[in-house]
């Protein structure tokens, strides 16, 4: 009962997150919106702090789609999905990317969690020959700066299908991934 009611009102910031921002976020507000005791919230979170957190860490957690293909086909559609809800969930996109006020061990452990699954996947992509060979984390890093970067200029107004760059933040993955697809 205690992991339901911890997961409603995390469910419960994220909705209040994606309306009007962290600033939206307070621990009554929380309880209200979960329909429980304005108190109830600190029986699970210390500080709103912590609960943006979990609400972060339960995003980076998200599962990701199970494709029968290649790792390299896994990372492209990955990458791609990563882009679309970001996009889709702009609050929850910056607070996986922010950096933090306060160290928590729960969300530097998904952060972890995470950036591992995409380092496994470009490891896999270039030992089946479809990635360059080289440093994975680099690797990773490449492929995730241009994905959070495009996020970040298409929810800044500097990048659209129908304005600048003429692209979507899926386009320039797409782009990205052709062309290392015809190294």
């Amino acid at each position: 009962m205690a992991e339901s009611r911890r997961e409603t009102l995390i469910e419960a910031a994220a909705q209040l997150l994606d309306q009007g921002g962290p600033a939206a976020v307070t621990l009554r507000a929380v309880g209200k919106a979960a329909g429980v005791s304005h108190n109830a919230p600190y029986k699970h979170f210390d500080s709103k702090e912590a609960l943006l957190a979990a609400v972060a860490g339960r995003e980076l957690r998200r599962p990701s789609q199970t494709l029968d293909v290649g790792p390299f086909e896994r990372l492209w559609a990955g990458l791609r999905l990563y882009a679309a809800w970001a996009v889709r969930h702009p609050e929850r996109f910056s607070l996986t990317v922010s950096r933090w006020t306060e160290e928590n061990a729960a969300f530097a452990a998904a952060q972890a969690e995470a950036r591992a699954d995409w380092v496994t996947l470009v490891f896999a992509a270039q030992a089946a020959g479809r990635l360059p060979p080289g440093d994975a984390e680099r690797m990773t890093a490449l492929l995730l700066s241009t994905a959070e970067g495009a996020v970040n200029l298409a929810l800044t107004g500097r990048l659209s299908k129908t304005g600048p760059g003429h692209a979507s933040p899926e386009d320039l993955i797409d782009d990205l991934f052709v062309s290392l697809s015809r190294r």
